[in-house]
């Protein structure tokens, strides 16, 4: 990311400056995510566009997201996810080619900052919230509108854990043994994900994306949205990289994700048991792509920050794989690899 793209989008924001009354003066950072996005904020906007400081102006985020990241999904998806009853910035103003957009502000509070300074009783709220906003989205789903999270996709997810977590970060080449172990277990998890009903899916819908709002949850990260496994949300919203819960709070959240899905008409397996089985396979999927994933971040993005969280999923992983015996032998495995990882360390 470089200053140009800065003087262009605020070229382009000075187009539309008299429109939303924006004070360019005020331009500054909100947010970056793990991709070549950038988030600002800008003063103006006017009533009923966006949020509302402490010195009582109105707010819009200005999105900087050059080419090829994903401004015309973004778009399409904040669509389905308003249609849906979800609360989603709107999008103001959008230069595809440019890759700029001008969309509503949701706040500064989101979900990872309120869960980690709430009560039981607080998160609980918060997490059912997010859950009956998911049950909108996937209520809405149809085939052929959001791209398929296919076996080739899951594969090609999964494969970023021995190309960067074994072999980049541990230093360790994949030999035939540990590359049978991870032949079958991928073969297990696709066979697993791709005998779901598969609905609309988020892929990023965890608390570091929910903002408090009004109504709860803002919903934002949305633009990598595919139609693929319906536990595939619900997962990765408690299961994830930078908060963790006791089993006995996700299997409330999961439980009543369960209850509220089927009495709405979602087609999740009626056995909570088989249900569970499936959502648990279907985290540890992501559990072995973000293995991979923050290791790629940190070694071909620069930005290492991630690599902190490595021993969470880690975690995730065994919990679920001492669960069940066709996954034994990739539990194994995570022991051998996590000894290495000890020895070469999570963060530099």
């Amino acid at each position: 990311m470089t200053d140009t793209r800065l003087g262009l989008l605020n070229g382009w924001l000075r187009t539309h400056a008299e429109r939303y009354r924006l004070d360019l003066a005020t331009l500054e950072p909100a947010s970056a995510d793990a991709s070549f996005r950038r988030y600002f904020r800008v003063a103006g906007g006017g009533a009923g566009f966006g949020a509302t400081t402490d010195a009582g102006a109105s707010t819009v985020i200005a999105v900087d997201a050059p080419p090829p990241e994903k401004c015309r999904e973004f778009v399409q998806v904040a669509g389905l996810l308003a249609d849906a009853g979800v609360h989603v910035p709107r999008v103001l103003e959008v230069d595809l080619d440019a890759g700029f957009m001008l969309v509503t502000d949701l706040g500064t509070q989101s979900y990872l900052s309120a869960l980690r300074d709430s009560s039981p009783a607080e998160a609980r709220q918060l997490m059912r919230a997010a859950l009956d906003a998911l049950i909108r989205w996937q209520l809405a789903s149809r085939e052929d509108v959001l791209p398929p999270f296919d076996e080739a996709f899951l594969r090609r997810e999964m494969e970023l854990m021995p190309e960067w977590f074994i072999g980049r970060h541990l230093g360790r080449e994949v030999d035939e043994t540990t590359r049978g172990v991870l032949d079958r277990t991928f073969a297990l998890l696709v066979a697993s994900a791709m005998a779901q009903p598969q609905v609309f899916m988020l892929r990023d819908f965890m608390p570091r994306n929910l903002m408090i709002a009004s109504p709860n949850p803002g919903v934002l990260d949305f633009q990598d949205a595919v139609y693929g496994p319906i536990t595939y949300d619900v997962a990765s919203l408690l299961r994830d990289a930078f908060i963790g819960w006791d089993e006995a709070f996700e299997l409330d959240c999961f439980a009543y994700y369960w209850e509220h899905a089927k009495k709405a008409g979602l087609p999740v397996d009626a056995d909570f048991g088989e249900f569970y089985r499936q959502l648990e396979w279907m985290g540890l999927q992501r559990h072995i792509k973000v293995l991979g994933l923050f290791c790629r971040i940190n070694y071909r993005d620069s930005k290492p920050h991630y690599m902190a969280d490595l021993p969470r999923f880690i975690g995730y992983a065994r919990r679920v794989c001492e669960r069940y015996r066709p996954l034994a032998p990739f539990a194994k495995l995570l022991d051998d690899l996590e000894g290495r990882a000890a020895e070469v360390g999570y963060t530099f």
